[in-house]
């Protein structure tokens, strides 16, 4: 759902998708081809939140800031499920593993990548190509090009995914027995383990 607070009404460009349980509030804008999952809350209450091209904000994130902050997620900046990003800036191209949560005046670098459940304090700056893991979360080593190429080919899925969702997401009755025809889907992404197995 989209929602106008005092005033702000979300801007949201036609290409993208909020999914119809998300919650979009007030002073938000969200650039082309960005996926925003069900159960997301971005809320643009106490300031601005700007979602530029290709991000997407996965089932159950939150997004929000003290009041007079404004973030940016940069380009392709990709936060997985269940993530927190409270008043902190994304850099373009960066993965936040999901659970994790970012606090306020934080900056991710830009192609870093945070690990699941990971816990950034206020006002800690991570540098470009940094992987970073634990709680509290600790640089653990530089991102390598195949690692930001395999993080991107994953962005890359869920840039596709609004298309998708516009042109085959609808409401239905469920089935009550599994068609004998019913196929699985295509296996086109690895996880990153299986990606670098030797």
């Amino acid at each position: 759902m989209i929602y106008e607070f005092q005033g702000y009404t979300p801007v949201v460009h036609e290409s993208s998708f909020v999914h119809p349980l998300a919650a979009v509030t007030g002073n938000v804008i969200i650039g082309k081809n960005c996926y925003i999952g069900p159960g997301a809350a971005i809320r643009g209450d106490w300031g601005q939140i700007i979602l530029e091209d290709g991000v997407n904000v996965q089932e159950n994130c939150t997004v929000h800031m003290f009041p007079g902050k404004s973030i940016v997620l940069k380009e392709s900046a990709h936060v997985g499920h269940g993530a927190i990003i409270h008043g902190a800036n994304l850099g373009k191209n960066c993965l936040i593993g999901m659970n994790s949560v970012i606090m306020d005046d934080a900056e991710i670098g830009d192609e870093s990548i945070v690990g699941a459940m990971a816990f950034i304090k206020a006002e800690t700056k991570i540098p470009k190509r940094s992987l970073v893991v634990g709680n509290p979360a600790k640089i653990v080593k530089e991102v390598s090009d195949d690692m930001i190429a395999w993080k991107t080919k994953g962005t890359e899925l869920y840039q596709q995914l609004p298309k998708d969702c516009h042109e085959t997401l609808r409401e239905v009755e469920p089935l009550r027995a599994v068609p004998s025809d019913r196929e699985l889907q295509e296996d086109t992404y690895k996880t990153l383990r299986e990606t670098f197995k030797k």
